[in-house]
């Protein structure tokens, strides 16, 4: 095989993620004074060993030894880039996360994942090379780990490697199997733009206005700072705005112009405990599970319904505020956490026994972000807990986080709801927290699907190099790329918002597949349902692994090592699928690809 050989792509995911778990840490110029200089790959009775230094040779040249040569179908540019990768944090803070998670239940739990990868090392020598490291830099990276560990020789079991690989990138890998069958679904033939003679995407003809005010909810000790975006002619719906977990208020101001500029008045709330500012000022002194309070969860839907009051109150008699503010009739945009928020406020019940059951089951290495994030909520002593607040007459969730937060019931939402969804999103994935909350849904429903966008594609473009843009730790596509999206944004959410107003039926074309199809670039193809195809409800049932725990049981020493070790991932894995009858064949024959491809190319290397 030649070094230019290319993996299948998803394959090079699991790949760097398996690397990744030879995790994430550290600068390579600076070894302990007894550091790992050699590694011991294993499959099964297999093993080879490689030096360290080989591997940042590459890392930092290209350059592929003749050690490493038997690998070079395997070291592509992907996994250069990865070995390359360093991320820059304070140390006491790291250190003090670090100890934090380390010495918790879900930490042990990880230290015995990750210490099944390095044969002959415990959870012990495996906490002690990641304090190591932190006494040492400010660059957290992989070759850096290596460099770290206690030991100059150091065992990598590649299958173990790969049983994390899988668990960790269980929610992506679904959604890359699923992605390019709902964008074919979905697809209308033929989309043309739509010519009516209106354009929802160019700004409107009003002036806008900005007003920034800070309300005090004196009762819950919590100062709200939001924004006011309005015109001379404001009317139609008021607009409520919700940011994400480390966001602000201006996550969406590009779109908060444009409403206003249609005469909307548009007001975008920042929540105190869960803002861009909370994240930074918390972060030294608190605990991981301190970064996000789970009162965040009861409060952010309560500081929707305060602001509410006291905008009725100003829409009564502020001189410049008056009659701009109709609060009893309001659409609400909320992302990722703000999803969340908006959800709750139009009816959906938080269901914390069901969350609870969840986070108790699901492994740490299994969890995605918005796990972890709405895992926070489990602390809270309730068993249902509701916010709705009538005045909520519609709902835009983009990216929104759900999972378990609402168990399997959203038969509480009776208002309109878009959800927006992002393949390659990797805060939030999008079978558990967009396409199943979605077929629970029991009205008035769209689901946008934006192929190839990211969980922040959506945010303003100043926030590319912002601390908002830099706080999450995944790839994130948000620059000019992301202008489609954006584009999308504005026209779709316009004509969404103006079917609660006289013009609705001259928007409502602008809410049709045809329309939202004619947006999609090169990069970013976009799509809309109101309900899913039977095909792609087959694939869901056949991908819905978040409850399901991803082993990979070790193989019998008579087997071929390498060859049987693949088979024994797919048989696994083929176990694991809950298949409904009419996906057996399908099913059946995408594994039987795979297994094809891997053994040419495995025959190739051997």
């Amino acid at each position: 095989m030649t070094p230019s050989r290319k993996l299948p792509r998803w394959m090079l995911t699991v790949l760097g993620s398996a690397a990744t778990l030879l995790l994430a840490f550290g600068n390579p110029k600076t070894p302990t004074a007894s550091a790992a200089e050699r590694l011991i790959l294993k499959v099964g009775p297999f093993a080879q060993s490689i030096q360290v230094d080989d591997l940042e040779r590459f890392a930092l040249t290209g350059e592929i030894s003749l050690e490493l040569k038997p690998y070079s179908f395997f070291l592509t540019p992907e996994v250069r880039r990865i070995l390359q990768q360093r991320l820059n944090v304070d140390p006491l803070i790291a250190e003090q996360f670090l100890n934090d998670l380390l010495n918790a239940v879900d930490g042990e739990r990880l230290l015995q994942q990750v210490a099944q990868t390095f044969p002959g090392s415990s959870p012990q020598q495996i906490k002690m090379a990641f304090k190591l490291l932190l006494q040492q830099t400010s660059e957290l990276g992989v070759l850096g780990f290596l460099r770290a560990y206690p030991t100059e020789t150091l065992s990598v079991d590649l299958s173990a490697a790969a049983s994390l690989a899988v668990q960790l990138n269980a929610s992506y890998l679904q959604s890359q199997l699923l992605s390019p069958r709902l964008e074919e679904a979905l697809k209308v033939p033929d989309a043309v733009p739509l010519t009516v003679g209106l354009d929802p995407t160019v700004p409107g003809n009003e002036i806008v206005y900005l007003q920034t005010l800070t309300l005090r909810d004196r009762s819950r000790s919590r100062a709200i700072t939001v924004d006011i975006h309005y015109s001379q002619n404001s009317q139609g719906p008021l607009v409520v705005m919700s940011h994400g977990f480390a966001a602000d208020r201006k996550f969406l101001r590009y779109l908060a112009r444009h409403l206003a500029s249609y005469g909307l008045t548009v007001v975008s709330i920042e929540h105190p405990g869960s803002d861009i500012n909370a994240l930074v000022q918390t972060a030294v002194g608190k605990k991981l599970s301190e970064i996000l309070p789970p009162s965040e969860f009861i409060d952010r839907p309560q500081d929707v319904s305060f602001v509410l009051n006291k905008l009725t109150q100003f829409n009564q008699s502020d001189p410049y505020l008056k009659g701009k503010l109709n609060t009893e009739q309001v659409s609400m945009i909320g992302h990722s956490f703000g999803g969340y928020t908006a959800l709750v406020l139009a009816g959906a019940k938080l269901d914390l026994k069901a969350l609870r059951q969840f986070c108790e089951a699901s492994y740490p290495l299994g969890r995605s972000p918005a796990d972890w994030l709405q895992c926070a909520a489990a602390e809270l002593p309730y068993s249902v807990r509701q916010f709705r607040d009538r005045r909520i007459q519609q709902v835009i969730a983009f990216n929104p986080i759900i999972g378990q937060l609402f168990g399997s019931d959203l038969s509480g939402v009776e208002v309109p709801i878009t959800i927006l969804s992002s393949t390659d999103d990797g805060i939030t994935p999008t079978i558990a927290h967009q396409l199943q909350p979605f077929k629970q849904l029991p009205g008035e429903k769209y689901l946008v699907v934006a192929v190839g966008a990211t969980h922040m594609s959506v945010t303003d473009i100043s926030n590319l190099d912002s601390a908002v843009g830099q706080s999450t730790l995944v790839r994130e596509v948000m620059g000019r790329e992301a202008e489609p999206m954006r584009q999308l944004a504005r026209g779709y959410s316009l004509a969404f918002i103006k079917q609660l107003t006289p013009d609705a039926e001259q928007y409502r074309p602008f809410l049709t597949s045809e329309y939202v199809q004619s947006l999609s670039s090169e990069q970013m193809r976009f799509r809309l349902a109101t309900d899913l195809p039977l095909s792609v409800e087959g694939w869901l049932n056949v991908l819905a692994l978040s409850t399901q725990k991803i082993t990979l049981r070790p193989l019998p020493p008579s087997q071929s090592p390498v060859i049987a070790q693949i088979q024994q991932s797919f048989n696994s894995a083929r176990q694991m699928l809950l298949q409904p009858k009419y996906c057996t064949r399908q099913l059946d024959d995408l594994f039987t690809r795979l297994l094809d491809t891997y053994h040419t190319e495995l025959d190739e290397w051997s």
